[in-house]
């Protein structure tokens, strides 16, 4: 079985990815999906929870722009906000 790469939560910064999920220093809850980009909720959790490691199989992943993906489901969150407000 493949080792865990450990990573010292203070180096976790706004806008990184990581090639594969990152995980609470159980090894089973996830705290950030594959190619996900790490937002202020998430740098506010560790601070709030003290987290010193996490893990994860993977590695950070050049790149501070926001995931595609992420815009289209935001877009998509509007959309549903907006449709609703009209009801």
């Amino acid at each position: 079985m493949k080792n865990f790469n450990v990573i010292d939560a203070s180096e976790i910064k706004l806008g990184m990815r990581f090639s594969a999920p990152i995980f609470f220093d159980d090894g089973e809850s996830m705290f950030l999906a594959e190619d996900r980009t790490v937002k202020q909720y998430h740098i506010s959790a560790i601070s709030h929870w003290k987290i010193k490691t996490l893990l994860t199989f993977g590695h950070a992943i050049d790149g501070n722009e926001v995931d595609e993906l992420e815009e289209l489901d935001e877009l998509d969150e509007e959309d549903v906000v907006d449709e609703l407000e009209e009801i």
